[in-house]
């Protein structure tokens, strides 16, 4: 007749281990059943498996979510009949929607991959798996290192961590500056490659653009989203925005303001910046006069990084033709 192989489990005293996190755990072995390890295709159950596996590899610590705890005792049981040493158990918190629910993919994303694709910096990741189940004092962004020289069991929570969507972001923004404007070139360029724009990471300019976004930027993507109006021959103007800006109400304005910036040498923030106050004081203008349809012209959306860094990363001849494009739409409209 078909038939599985069970484990004798003892019906006396109970089995237990100190755990690194939740502290001293028994449990009575007349709770334990006479658990199967193999099935009757010969194949083992998880427990045994588990065991086999960790004594053949000299697994000596086992850190697991505490859903896992049920599975223990049947495993310290396993180790003992064996002879073999018993490895050190910490079982972690669980981490739950904010709602207090089981996490799944309505709350977030669950897959690592799918936070790569999504352009987070696996270093904010990692922080903010780190800082669910475990506390440094008030200190909430850690490097890898100091993640590594820092953590302990014993700040480990013993209650489930609530995925908060927002906490997360600022953290994985957080990381994302503190990377050097090279490396998030380099990191950006595959998002930029997404949308159809091939850069050489290497090239200063991308890292100049990304300089300009750096401040607001939270991912890779949103880098990507920013910066990409850099790297096209003619920037896709927003329908509404060019409606509302590129009009022959600000025609005059933008032919003015590309007659300023066409003469300035060194074409830098600086530079751009005194000559346009000067101008705008001169002729009793404010900022906001002009720098929305100077900035529809040159990146074609109403948001963008500061529009004298924009047109010190375009370069002086990029940005007239950008403003000359768009005064010919503005005195047609």
């Amino acid at each position: 007749m078909p038939y599985v192989v069970r484990f004798r489990s003892p019906t006396t005293g109970s089995t237990g281990w100190v755990d690194l996190v939740k502290e001293r755990i028994d449990v009575p072995n007349d709770a334990q059943l006479d658990f199967v390890l193999m099935r009757t295709d010969g194949v083992p159950l998880y427990n045994f498996g588990a065991v086999v596996d960790d004594i053949t590899m000299g697994i000596n610590l086992v850190a697991r979510g505490d859903d896992h705890i049920v599975n223990t005792p049947p495993q310290i049981l396993i180790y003992n009949a064996l002879g073999a040493p018993i490895p050190k158990f910490a079982h972690l918190t669980m981490i739950l929607a904010p709602n207090g629910e089981k996490l799944s993919k309505r709350h977030a994303a669950v897959s690592v991959l799918d936070y790569r694709d999504q352009g987070y910096v696996p270093d904010g990741v990692l922080n903010y798996l780190a800082r669910l189940g475990w506390s440094h004092g008030d200190q909430e962004i850690f490097t890898r290192q100091e993640l590594v020289e820092k953590f302990n069991w014993e700040h480990c929570g013993t209650t489930a961590g609530k995925y908060d969507a927002k906490k997360f972001m600022h953290v994985e923004a957080s990381h994302l500056r503190m990377l050097d404007d090279a490396t998030i070139a380099a990191n950006t360029a595959p998002y930029l490659a997404k949308r159809g724009i091939t850069v050489d990471p290497k090239d200063p300019m991308v890292a100049a653009a990304v300089q300009t976004a750096k401040s607001r930027a939270q991912t890779y993507v949103d880098m990507a989203e920013m910066i990409d109006f850099y790297f096209v021959d003619e920037v896709v103007l927003d329908p509404k925005a060019a409606e509302k800006f590129l009009t022959s109400e600000h025609a005059a304005k933008l032919e003015q303001f590309l007659a300023q910036i066409s003469t300035v040498a060194p074409f830098d923030r600086s530079a751009l910046e005194a000559r346009i106050t000067a101008w705008l004081t001169e002729a009793s203008l404010q900022m906001k006069d002009v720098a929305q349809p100077a900035r529809v012209a040159l990146t074609g959306r109403t948001q963008s990084p500061g529009l004298f860094e924009v047109l010190e990363v375009l370069g002086k001849d990029r940005s007239v033709a950008r403003l000359k494009r768009a005064h010919a739409i503005a005195v047609g409209g």
